[in-house]
């Protein structure tokens, strides 16, 4: 008896036994720094940057966005689902115990051989059991499945991270296009205001012959080509509306604007190395939590090879009448315990290691793929935020030279010293360059947006605090004994 019960206890012991090859990040060849790091930079990514363009619009305009976009809310649910998937997996690890009351009347036939002499054709039968059953996890395929499942649970917090994040940017890009557009639509309608006096002047000049018809004609068609710009605008201003109210979680509507363009501040442009990205992208930290769930399933699948042992026991009462039911002669009980070994599976079970093998060869590239693109990102970011400065500086000394070339073009005209071609050239060269311009502006801001997408940062943990789906504290509940996203993740 002793020998037995030291011997269940070995058994036990080797519970801690896990197959398979334990997570270790790989090594990830960073560059020391970006190409194209600004010397201004300042460490700001952790901050909500968005309230540096000092537009309370803009602000409002994106906690509506975290409380009501409905791509915030699925990756919410998403990680309910994955939060049901660990419990139900990790419950495996203990033993499972359900209880069961059964009330049976049944009559058979008078005479049957089932009946025992003296009984009658009404048979009653009351039971009440409880029982249990556990297999025991000696080569860790349980617990390797539960690692896979906590990984995956990770994944989708940090996906939901990712999609905040997305949003956020999302969001302030199209604010921003679409002051843009209305400077656009500011300068057109001004444009169109003067080609229109223009038209006027010239229609009196020309009622009383001081210019031709070929000079009314050319101004006419340039206050008709200014014109046709006004629906073209307003076309892609209605877009940019719709395009935003959905990502508010709305249905389309006019959307409220609050400074202009010209008012916005620009935020300060971010400094960081290109190693913190491992921990400030939550798209990284969801790659890497994929690839520890992939490799946990290699183990899992290897533990097939082994046993499977489980322990079964059963307790409880039978009688045919419900008064002796919880006597002593009216109890029941068993215990049993299973061995399964595979034998011959026909390369069901290699084949299953091969896949979990495989997948985790894809989750490895995949997240090497994805810190190679979250750098290319950053690098483009950078230099695209510093050349569309330049271009913003240089496209506004040409407005200014336009400017002056349009006033003097038109002072030679009255003069008498040039044809009106002159002037239509000017003025027609003013007005492309002045949308060019606020293009250009709304593109800066665009760049700087991207910038902080693409470093992202410890502002989306205050993102996600503002979200009407967030779970009290902020966030989806972790595990027990789970790291917060932001700290160091232990090696298993």
């Amino acid at each position: 008896m002793r020998t037995s019960a030291l011997s269940l206890v070995a058994l036990l012991t080797l519970g801690g036994c896990l197959l398979g090859p334990n997570y270790q990040r790989p090594a990830v060849d960073a560059p020391p720094a970006f190409r194209f790091s600004d010397a201004q930079a300042k460490d700001v990514v952790n901050t909500t940057w968005w309230v540096q363009f000092q537009d309370p619009v803009l602000n409002d305009l994106i906690t509506i966005a975290l409380a009501e976009n409905k791509d915030v809310k699925i990756a919410a649910a998403r990680v309910d689902q994955f939060l049901g998937q660990f419990q139900s997996t990790r419950s495996q690890l203990f033993p499972q115990v359900s209880a069961l009351a059964n009330a049976q009347r049944e009559r058979v036939p008078v005479g049957s051989a089932l009946l025992p002499p003296g009984v009658g054709p009404v048979i009653n039968q009351y039971q009440a059991t409880l029982s249990a059953s556990w297999e025991l996890d000696v080569f860790g395929k349980v617990r390797r499945q539960t690692e896979s499942a906590r990984a995956s649970l990770l994944a989708s917090e940090e996906g939901r991270r990712a999609t905040i994040l997305t949003l956020v940017a999302s969001v302030a890009s199209s604010y921003v296009n679409l002051l843009s557009l209305d400077r656009q639509m500011e300068i057109a309608k001004a444009t169109v205001a003067s080609r229109a006096d223009s038209v006027h002047v010239f229609q009196l000049r020309y009622s009383g012959g001081e210019v031709s018809q070929m000079e009314l004609a050319q101004s006419q068609s340039e206050y008709e080509s200014s014109l046709a710009t006004i629906p073209q605008i307003e076309l892609q201003i209605a877009q940019q509306e719709d395009a935003l109210s959905i990502l508010l979680g709305q249905n389309p509507q006019p959307i409220l604007r609050g400074r202009g363009l010209d008012d916005l501040a620009l935020p300060m442009v971010p400094a960081g190395l290109p190693s913190e990205l491992l921990t400030r992208r939550p798209d990284l930290r969801q790659a890497e939590q994929d690839l520890i769930a992939a490799n946990a399933l290699i183990g899992a699948a290897r533990a097939l090879y082994f046993p499977s042992i489980s322990l079964t026991g059963v307790f409880g009462t039978a009688s045919g009448q419900f008064s002796s039911l919880f006597t002593g002669p009216a109890r029941l009980w068993s215990y049993a315990g299973a061995v399964t070994v595979p034998i011959f599976t026909a390369g069901n079970i290699s084949g299953q290691v091969r896949q979990a093998e495989a997948q985790q060869q894809q989750a490895l590239f995949a997240y090497q793929k994805a810190i190679q693109v979250a750098f290319q990102e950053v690098e483009d970011a950078l230099v695209s935020l510093q050349k569309t400065r330049e271009k913003l500086v240089v496209q506004g000394r040409e407005v200014e030279a336009l400017r002056t070339y349009a006033r003097l073009a038109r002072l030679r005209y009255e003069g008498g010293y040039t044809s009106y071609i002159e002037v239509l050239d000017a003025e027609r060269s003013l007005f492309n360059a002045q949308l060019s311009y606020a293009q250009a502006q709304g593109t800066v801001f665009a760049s700087s947006v991207a910038l902080y997408k693409a470093m992202g940062g410890g502002w989306v943990v205050d993102a996600e605090r503002m979200t009407a789906v967030a779970y009290g504290d902020g966030g989806a509940p972790l595990p027990p004994g789970e790291p917060a996203a932001n700290s160091a993740q232990p090696q298993p």
